[in-house]
């Protein structure tokens, strides 16, 4: 059950709040916007559901997953751990990297074998990414170990898997990043978005400029700042934020009607 069949007045209030300022880029236009920051505060909501230190926006999950790869240094002859059965957009974000996709095969919970990781690792690997389809999860325990063991970044690609938890902790904060999306058919929407979640706080600050141009965000006159990274417009607008905060609020609620609609099946 989506979360685009939820859409009530609690939606409508947020994006009117956008829509009386008339601002709708998420950056910007302090004076003008009325005190509504819809993206800063959907990112603290997240951070704050989700018990991480930092949550970055972005204009999708694949966008998402594209920043990750940046922020963690992926890129031109670097291999990427990632199972056989995913959405297209998995590889997409390693091919856009200059990166390898190196797919291997899953087992019973329809996610990366960790038997088949460790067959798959060569001097050349630079991150494992597991994908959290469908709602199910990889054995991250295995994978952590793997990790760890082999110096490689965990990357968990949880676009499908909001709100799920492994071993008490939530899916897309296991790993030293994980990346959610919130498109239209997703479990919680913003019509189009995704988001970044990570505990470093450099990855984070490269994550918020390369969304965005590589901006620095630094003091009050957007045209003014420095561009100190590589960047790219990977932005979400104001107007998908406000649906994304109201939708966040209810996120408990969608899940419980999905499990409700399992038990009947």
């Amino acid at each position: 059950m989506p979360g685009f069949e939820w859409f009530s007045d609690l939606e409508r209030k947020h994006l009117n709040d956008v829509l009386a300022t008339g601002v709708l880029m998420r950056y910007g236009f302090d004076d003008a916007r009325n005190g509504h920051w819809k993206a800063k505060e959907l990112e603290r909501a997240l951070s704050d559901r989700f018990s991480v230190a930092h949550a970055q926006l972005t204009s999708s999950g694949t966008t998402a997953l594209s920043t990750a790869m940046a922020v963690l240094g992926v890129g031109a002859g670097d291999e990427v751990i990632m199972p056989s059965f995913t959405f297209v957009a998995s590889f997409e974000a390693i091919i856009a990297a200059g990166a390898v996709p190196v797919v291997v095969d899953v087992d019973d919970t329809l996610t990366l074998d960790p038997q088949a990781v460790l067959q798959a690792i060569t001097p050349k690997t630079k991150a494992v990414m597991p994908v959290h389809m469908c709602g199910g999860m990889a054995d991250l325990a295995a994978l952590q170990k793997i990790c760890k063991e082999h110096h490689l970044y965990l990357l968990e690609d949880a676009c499908q898997a909001i709100g799920g938890t492994y071993q008490g902790a939530y899916l897309g904060t296991i790993g030293d990043i994980g990346c959610f999306s919130f498109d239209y058919v997703k479990t919680i929407t913003c019509g189009e978005g995704g988001v970044l979640l990570t505990n470093n706080k450099d990855w984070a600050v490269n994550a918020d400029a390369y969304t965005d141009h590589g901006h620095d965000h630094i003091g009050n006159d957007r045209g003014a700042e420095t561009h100190p990274y590589m960047g790219y417009n990977f932005r979400i607008s104001e107007l998908h934020a406000a649906v994304g905060l109201a939708q966040l609020q209810r996120l408990d609620d969608i899940i419980a009607q999905q499990r409700r609609h399992k038990k009947s099946i």
